[in-house]
């Protein structure tokens, strides 16, 4: 994981970044303030608030690391206006030939990804079929039950 490439857009860098910031400046502070509270409670053996304290900061030290691993090995999608190709940060509209139903679809990173609001990620089945391929091409996309798929345009 420590050499994997991030694909994201400047956008989500700085989303990344602002995440990060906060729980360093602001809940790192607040969990190391409630694990002093919770240790001036006396017996740590039995001390609920403790256990959910060091809980807690286990959980923000390990968002911090992932953050700064993937900060680190972000690569910025470039803008692929003009080309004729689908790249990483294309918008693409395709054509299911099985079920005559067109879709338009944004290729991001794994990070960024929101299917449901058209952003696809780059690992999934159908942009891994679609990534290099051109207006026009007719690509299958290797699932259990295959199908195909036409390219109508690339933004």
């Amino acid at each position: 994981m420590a050499d994997e490439k991030f694909y994201v857009t400047e956008e989500g860098l700085e989303d990344l970044k602002s995440e990060l910031e906060n729980l360093l400046h602001v809940v790192r502070p607040e969990v190391i303030e409630e694990l002093k509270s919770a240790r001036a409670q006396g017996d740590l053996s039995e001390n609920a608030d403790y256990d959910a304290a060091r809980d807690r900061q286990a959980q923000v030290e390990a968002r911090i690391k992932q953050l700064e691993n993937m900060i680190r090995n972000a690569e910025i999608i470039k803008d692929n206006k003009g080309t004729k190709y689908v790249r990483v940060g294309s918008t693409v509209k395709i054509e299911d030939l099985e079920l005559n139903m067109v879709n338009t679809y944004t290729i991001v990173g794994t990070i960024e990804a929101d299917p449901l609001n058209g952003k696809l990620s780059n690992v999934t089945p159908l942009a891994e079929a679609i990534l290099d391929q051109k207006v026009g091409s007719v690509v299958e996309v290797k699932v259990d039950k295959p199908y195909q798929v036409k390219i109508l345009s690339v933004n």
